[in-house]
């Protein structure tokens, strides 16, 4: 195992690899911070499961956070309290520990999805709230049509909603998050209106499904990118993007209450 891979990433993507330099990136998008701090409610305590670099993470609660990457801890700000090393599938917490439990961006990484939600659900005594893709919509963006092996990739790797719908209990609900136009978190239909930003390979490289293709195919979508932005294609067919305040992609909000 590479010294990279040792850095605990779970899942199928290595951090250690690729998330040097992710907190440039992956800001957190004070629209999506909103609809996360509504459906926690009135919660104290939270759990922050794949907590990453820390996005999302209410400043004004008690939060633990849980993140098996040493590399994505490295990167939590100071304000922030240290990320506990541990996976989705099995909690050192006891029953109830938490007043809510959420995660974002993070579910397609886990090796067990049916275990990582029960486990959110055994520790929290109120909602889980999950931030994730809906693969059957990652077809509304343009990437479908550049790039896509990265939209296969992405359809492939994040978990239907049913899916976890029918793992969590309760009073589930699911609704679409619009992205705006300047989103600070750069996954990648958050480029909906600038594309040229993914034309940065630091970009790229904060959206782990670019990690899984061959430099090929890599090539051939930045190639046929910039050659269409330069000649105005681009613009020709996805040009109102541009002026959009907001896309309805493929991102949902997931709020399950006991």
């Amino acid at each position: 195992m590479s010294e990279e891979r040792c850095d605990g990433s779970a899942g199928d993507a290595n951090y250690g690899r690729i998330g040097a330099g992710y907190r440039d990136y992956r800001r957190p998008e004070p629209e999506f911070e909103s609809a996360i701090r509504r459906a926690l409610g009135d919660a104290k305590s939270v759990l922050n499961l794949g907590a990453g670099a820390g996005s999302y993470e209410p400043t004004d609660r008690e939060v633990t956070a849980v993140e098996p990457s040493a590399t994505m801890r490295s990167q939590r700000p100071a304000h922030l309290n240290s990320a506990i090393a541990a996976s989705a599938e099995s909690l050192p917490f006891d029953d109830g520990s938490f007043d809510a439990a959420m995660t974002t961006f993070s579910v397609h990484q886990w090796g067990d999805l049916e275990a990582g939600l029960a486990e959110m659900r055994r520790v929290s005594r109120g909602p889980v709230v999950i931030m994730t893709c809906d693969p059957t919509l990652l077809d509304r963006s343009w990437l479908a049509e550049y790039a896509p092996e990265m939209i296969a990739t992405e359809a492939r790797r994040y978990p239907r909603i049913d899916r976890i719908r029918d793992c969590l209990a309760g009073d589930v609900e699911v609704r679409p998050l619009p992205i705006p136009l300047h989103c600070t978190d750069g996954f990648s239909e958050a480029y909906f209106g600038r594309p040229e930003m993914l034309l940065d390979p630091g970009a790229r490289k904060a959206n782990s499904a670019w990690s899984f293709l061959d430099e090929a195919a890599v090539q051939r979508f930045v190639a046929r990118l910039e050659g269409d932005l330069a000649s105005g294609e681009w613009d020709r067919t996805y040009g109102a993007l541009r002026d959009r305040a907001h896309f309805e992609g493929s991102l949902v909000l997931i709020t399950a209450r006991p």
